[in-house]
């Protein structure tokens, strides 16, 4: 339990500032999770004032999104110079706003702030496989996580993964606490009154049933070139197949762009780019499969999200996924081809499929922003008493 702070005998209103200019305009992952955060508290939690740390060109979104949130967009928008800006000005505007508690939800703190912080840590992949990521991004975030940890009154972490990695690459000084992430079961649920329109908005984009589905930005990590290898194998068993890559290209996508171009099947996979938030839903609900072969995760937001669709999902077996998806899902090893063949072809077989389909709306249901949010306020209040 927590000690509230009270007022005269009244509980007294935690001010939190969360900052939010590191989450693009098309949100993924982190960004995902951020927003979730930001309206949930300032939706569901009256005891807290919100004040949103914002990039300069970015108010209208937030204000649009979270109306109640007190919001201050004056962060530079280039990423260099947003970090600079958190270490030299975001003391100064904290003390003016007089904030009780400062929340990083990427990774990074203000070092030299005196305001009692949060910070959460999604991954430690700058650590384990710093090849996935830009040189300049690797050095830098190492630095930080290290110093962050150090310096908050409470680290979260999104899974005992990667509280577990945590303590090996970076010990915290303070306390960690464990918050899953939760899945919006308004837009990703089983909707079979929605059968038609899902099919009309990826007519428009050009998917055709049966298809297996990847979600998420091509980047290294995410273990695309296998699925495109082992897609070609499936294929040669179900011809009428498509493979849909829908997501934003990050960096280091020419060995996923050689792939494609090499296989066999090319002229059956469709990369779909960035996806409309509606039609997301729709592609994981009429998927005959969504395959999610990524080699590291620090949660694996886009496969809860298959679950909760009921697509069967084919995901891979690291230790943040495993703990996330259970036994609703088929594990393949990660970075083993074969083992991935294998999983496509078990979550296709018609009686695993319905399995699958049963079982990931059950599992997912135990994942809920209001959880995470209430699960926050009690670490605010906890850092605000330290």
């Amino acid at each position: 339990s927590v000690a509230v702070a009270t007022v005269d005998g009244m509980p007294k209103r935690l001010r939190v500032l969360l900052d939010v200019s590191a989450v693009p305009d098309n949100p993924v992952g982190a960004g995902v999770f951020t927003v979730a955060l930001a309206t949930g508290l300032t939706r569901d939690r009256s005891d807290i004032d919100l004040v949103l740390l914002a990039r300069g060109n970015d108010a209208d979104r937030w204000a649009r999104l979270t109306p109640g949130a007190e919001v201050h967009a004056v962060v530079p928008g280039r990423r260099p110079m947003r970090l600079a800006w958190e270490q030299w000005s975001g003391p100064r505007l904290a003390r003016k706003l007089k904030i009780d508690v400062w929340h990083g939800p990427h990774y990074t703190l203000p070092l030299r702030l005196s305001t009692p912080r949060v910070v959460t840590v999604h991954d430690l992949t700058f650590f384990t496989n710093p090849k996935w990521h830009e040189k300049n991004k690797v050095r830098y975030f190492r630095r930080m996580i290290r110093a962050a940890v150090k310096r908050a009154a409470v680290t979260v972490c999104v899974s005992d993964a990667t509280a577990q990695q945590l303590a090996v690459y970076a010990p915290p000084s303070g306390p960690v606490r464990v918050i899953h992430h939760g899945v919006n079961h308004d837009r990703f649920a089983v909707a079979p009154e929605m059968a038609a329109l899902d099919d009309a908005r990826l007519s428009v984009l050009g998917v055709r049933q049966p298809f297996i589905a990847f979600v998420g930005t091509l980047e290294p990590r995410k273990g695309l070139v296998d699925l495109v290898d082992a897609f070609a194998e499936v294929a040669s068993k179900y011809p009428d197949l498509q493979l849909v890559l829908a997501g934003s290209p990050g960096w280091g996508t020419a060995e996923l762009d050689a792939a494609i171009t090499a296989c066999p099947s090319r002229d059956k996979i469709l990369r779909t780019g960035y996806l409309p938030n509606d039609s997301v839903p729709s592609l994981l609900r009429r998927a005959a499969v969504v395959a999610y072969p990524s080699l590291d995760e620090g949660f694996g937001l886009p496969a809860l999200e298959a679950l909760a669709c009921g697509a069967p999902l084919v995901a891979s077996a690291v230790p943040a996924i495993g703990e996330v998806v259970g036994e609703a899902a088929v594990l393949v090893s990660p970075g083993d081809k074969a083992a991935l063949v294998a999983g496509l072809n078990q979550a296709l077989a018609p009686a695993e499929s319905e399995r699958l389909r049963i079982a990931g709306p059950k599992r997912a249901a135990e994942f809920t922003w209001g959880a995470a949010v209430d699960s926050y306020a009690e670490v605010y209040e906890y850092a605000r008493t330290k």
